[in-house]
């Protein structure tokens, strides 16, 4: 049986959700209910559409060359565990890109959930900790001065997160407009 995720979602081309050129993977569903969150529309668990884990990862393995890496948000992608862990095993195993996740979990939190010691193995960053809105930044890629950054490898350092730009505007080819970052402006 093949396992699914729920996908608010994909965006192939993004600069500012974290260094370089990266693919987006926004989950849908989330339970913790941040006050102040600035992506309200992936917290409904049903949102979206469902994806099977392989269709994902073909998405992925289309992306243009230039892309440097994935980013994986949400919605909560930790409440998405088990076929996450499946996506970037494949990720890891047969590309080059590096792997950033966002979660409202703590880093302890995150080590008591089955299967974090496999999932740490299959991060470059993890940006872990709940919005808070008392205590909101909204610049380098850190949404409130709480969030903790986690480097699990050597391919980025803090340095590389200053760099990143705060929000971008996508003109899809369809007309859409697509608004990201950790600072989105409003229209």
């Amino acid at each position: 049986m093949t396992s699914a995720l729920q996908v608010h979602h994909l965006e192939p081309s993004s600069k500012v959700n974290g260094p370089g050129q990266r693919a987006v993977v926004w989950l849908q569903g989330c339970t913790l209910a941040c006050p102040g969150c600035f992506n309200p529309l992936t917290h409904a668990p049903k949102g979206g559409a469902s994806y099977a884990v392989d269709s994902v990862y073909q998405w992925v393995q289309s992306l243009p060359p230039e892309s440097t890496g994935l980013t994986i948000s949400g919605g909560e992608p930790l409440q998405q565990l088990s076929p996450l862990i499946q996506l970037l095993q494949q990720v890891r195993a047969n590309t080059t890109l590096s792997v950033i996740l966002f979660t409202g979990y703590t880093w302890e939190e995150i080590h008591k959930m089955p299967g974090a010691s496999a999932l740490m193995g299959l991060l470059d960053v993890c940006i872990a900790g709940r919005f808070q809105q008392a205590s909101r930044l909204a610049h380098h890629l850190a949404g409130s001065a709480n969030k903790t950054f986690h480097f699990l490898t050597s391919r980025y350092s803090p340095a590389n997160f200053e760099q990143v730009e705060q929000a971008e505007i996508i003109l899809a080819p369809d007309g859409e407009i697509r608004i990201s970052g950790i600072n989105p402006p409003a229209l």
